[in-house]
């Protein structure tokens, strides 16, 4: 798709201007960086980035036509992770972060935590923000929780985080703050009017926190912007910047460039509080970008957002940390959301002794000195009527394009029944064919045997799926979170 190449407004020269030194270094690749310090001796500022429906394709240091030269630059100063695994759809992978444990143990394998909802992420699990609370940290989150908002004990603050900000839902209007009629945007998990477009506010928010933050304090600070998931909506001159897009496409491209913006704020905040270089920031989609060709671009990886092929499930990625991550590296070596979980505990000093089996592993000597991916295998997914495991270079599918309420049916493809009928089987050397072309299956009868057998000893330790329809005659609350 074509686009032209607009000038750029000062606050996207400004954004290159604080990064500039950043984005000179070179790209070494994981396996031949320079030897980085083991482990810092302070725990580490945490900022933590979470963009939503992200298409792999759309940040230019993948090749994309967008703008988003503050992505691109703290990409090049850090490491990119060019094979980081999210879950299909937006809560699971939310689940994954903040427990270091695959969604198949939360019952949120199937679909997102919907408005109506009468469950979220389990009281009984432990959340990233809990734990760094207890080893010393602030813990605060800006924007989309979407992990249960029925009773209070499942709102942030009761979560482990100190100061909330932002919504509880997903697609709520970006500038009203309205979702299926009733308001979500909230300040300490109470009903706050800022008026504005969302991901400003959520980064003005940010902006102020690190202002406000008192070192040597440790600050997590997670800010998973509601952008750049539907409704697309953005102010005016984010669209004449795009004049040569059509359609959603064109929306969604001034969205991206307006988050990319407002990054760029928050790291200069870090940079005017002297915390950057003390600050481990960490990038990521939530999950691959839907209506791939239409609206986003996952690059040359198949499908998208809801289906368990790489379009939908690699995702954009990065972390930077001056001094501990060699600058323009590059990691190739399979890594999980759930990582985040015991490589950040560990990073902070804090305690990963707790009652619940972790499924992620410590990254970090592969983030950072270029070792070899922590896993034997990664389950994508184990819903009940899809799933997906992944052993070294091998990938085994089942029924790809289904199992989540936001499933899309590939172009010449059947979709497989949800109860019962025929399985869609596939195999793919992710090495050989990291664009899912040829279904290897039939070929490689022992090897699907093999990873089915692994893939199936995973599936029976899943819960049942939590998802629940829309109760009939159910009326949205004045306010989500309150009681209608």
């Amino acid at each position: 798709m074509d686009i032209s190449q607009p000038r750029l407004c000062c606050r996207c020269v400004l954004a290159i201007c604080f990064v500039a030194l950043a984005a000179a270094v070179s790209r070494p690749s994981a396996c031949g960086m320079a030897a980085q310090p083991d482990r810092p001796s302070q725990p580490p500022h945490v900022l933590f980035i979470l963009a939503d429906d992200l298409g792999w394709g759309d940040v230019g240091f993948h090749g994309g036509p967008i703008q988003t030269p503050t992505l691109d630059a703290l990409a090049a100063s850090g490491a990119r992770l060019e094979q980081f695994y999210a879950q299909p759809v937006c809560s699971p992978t939310r689940a994954a972060l903040l427990t270091g444990r695959y969604p198949i143990r939360h019952g949120l394998q199937v679909g997102v935590v919907r408005p109506w909802a009468q469950h979220g992420l389990p009281l009984q699990e432990r959340t990233l923000p809990q734990a760094l609370r207890e080893a010393g940290y602030q813990t605060a989150i800006c924007g989309k929780w979407h992990l249960g908002h029925f009773q209070p004990a499942y709102l942030p603050t009761q979560r482990g985080f100190d100061h909330q900000y932002g919504h509880y839902n997903g697609a709520l209007d970006y500038f009203t703050h309205v979702r299926d009629g009733g308001h979500d945007w909230h300040r300490d998990d109470r009903a706050c009017y800022d008026q504005g477009y969302s991901t400003f506010l959520l980064a003005d928010e940010a902006v102020q926190i690190i202002r406000q933050h008192a070192p040597p304090k440790p600050l997590f600070l997670y800010l998973p912007f509601n952008a750049v998931h539907s409704p697309w909506q953005v102010p005016r001159d984010y669209l004449d910047r795009y004049a040569s897009m059509q359609g959603p496409r064109r929306t969604y491209a001034g969205m991206v460039t307006a988050m990319d913006e407002a990054i760029g704020r928050v790291v200069a905040a870090l940079d005017e509080k002297q915390m950057r270089q003390d600050t481990l920031i960490i990038f990521a989609s939530d999950n691959g970008g839907p209506a791939p060709g239409r609206v986003t671009s996952n690059g040359s990886y198949r499908a998208g957002k809801g289906t368990l092929y790489e379009g939908g499930v690699r995702v954009v990625a990065f972390a930077t940390w001056p001094q501990y991550i060699q600058p323009g590296s590059v990691v190739d070596q399979p890594l999980h959301m759930v990582d985040w979980y015991p490589t950040l505990l560990r990073l902070a000093g804090a305690s990963l002794d707790q009652e619940l089996p972790l499924d992620g592993r410590d990254a970090w000597p592969t983030i950072a000195q270029g070792k070899p991916s922590p896993h034997e295998e990664i389950l994508l997914n184990a819903a009940p009527a899809s799933g997906a495991i992944l052993v070294g270079p091998w990938k085994l599918v089942i029924n790809g394009s289904t199992g989540t309420a936001d499933a899309q049916v590939l172009p010449g493809k059947r979709r497989a029944r949800r109860q019962g009928g025929d399985e869609l089987v596939e195999l793919f050397d992710l090495a050989a064919d990291p664009y899912e072309k040829e279904n290897l299956a039939a070929k490689q009868p022992e090897q699907v045997q093999q990873l089915r057998a692994r893939y199936e000893a995973l599936a029976r330790q899943a819960v049942p799926p939590k998802i629940q329809p829309k109760p009939p005659g159910f009326q949205s609350p004045k306010v989500w979170g309150e009681n209608p």
